[in-house]
């Protein structure tokens, strides 16, 4: 008695160890699985920002928006292109006073991941409403956990898992759909060269105003003049002399 209960406990253990190996090698390769992806209308939304080189130094630039604020951009990327007069410009290429466009677009695309699970088989144990082992296809038992609102096809009727019953023929799908969105964006760097430095002043002539010459009236004797009248007064004066000259004289003596 007791060596038949032995070689019955042996058989057991065999049954389980094949029934957990059966389990090992068909997780996966018995669950039919297809995936698929629904991508909806994608919206785009364009800003642009304008702002003036104030400062560059290395990798680190401040920029003077057009709203008046100053913004530092520190460590900017070597791959960074600024397209200026159709060349790709660097960073070590700005100069104060450039003009700076910044375009961004922002795309976003809805999507949904649609992934059915699908499997066939002969129902062998069920433990409502956790968990059910099939055997499937091929023959091997892999068990499944059971979603709640799980649905299952027998003979074309729908049965929950209080329904199913070992020996049963089911199918089941398990749809799982799961939405997400797509976020890309694109950025575009344009500008402009600063002015060129004001021109140094030309020579100007310097106009320098000169009084106009004046003509000065010069008295001139008439024509018909004579220096006769003035010889005779000078005789009168001298003869006028000598008799003062001799009357103090005589007064004297």
């Amino acid at each position: 008695m007791n060596s038949k209960a032995g070689w019955t406990r042996a058989y057991l253990v065999l049954a389980v160890g094949a029934v957990c190996l059966a389990f090992t090698l068909s997780m996966s390769a018995q669950v039919q699985t297809q995936t698929s992806t629904t991508t909806g209308n994608a919206k785009s939304v364009t800003t642009v920002e304008r702002g003036e080189v104030v400062y560059v130094s290395g990798n680190d630039l401040v920029v003077k928006m057009d709203d008046g604020s100053i913004r530092h951009f520190a460590n900017v990327s070597e791959s960074v292109r600024v397209t200026v007069d159709g060349k790709q410009l660097g960073i070590h290429d700005l100069q104060p006073g450039m003009k700076l466009e910044r375009t961004i677009t922002t795309t976003t695309t809805p999507k949904t991941i649609t992934t059915v699970k699908s499997v066939t088989g002969k129902v062998w144990k069920v433990m409502a409403p956790a968990s059910v082992w099939l055997i499937l296809e091929d023959g091997k038992v892999q068990q499944f956990s059971i979603p709640k609102g799980q649905k299952f096809d027998v003979n074309g009727k729908s049965k929950d898992a209080w329904g199913l019953r070992p020996g049963m023929q089911i199918s089941a799908t398990k749809v799982v759909e799961v939405p997400e969105t797509v976020i890309a964006e694109q950025r575009r760097v344009s500008g402009t060269m600063p002015p060129p430095p004001p021109a140094p002043p030309a020579d100007v002539p310097i106009l320098i105003e000169e009084a106009a010459p004046v003509e000065v009236a010069q008295a001139t004797l008439p024509k018909t003049g004579s220096s006769l009248p003035l010889i005779g007064f000078l005789g009168i004066l001298s003869i006028a002399s000598a008799f003062g000259l001799k009357a103090f004289r005589t007064k004297l003596g």
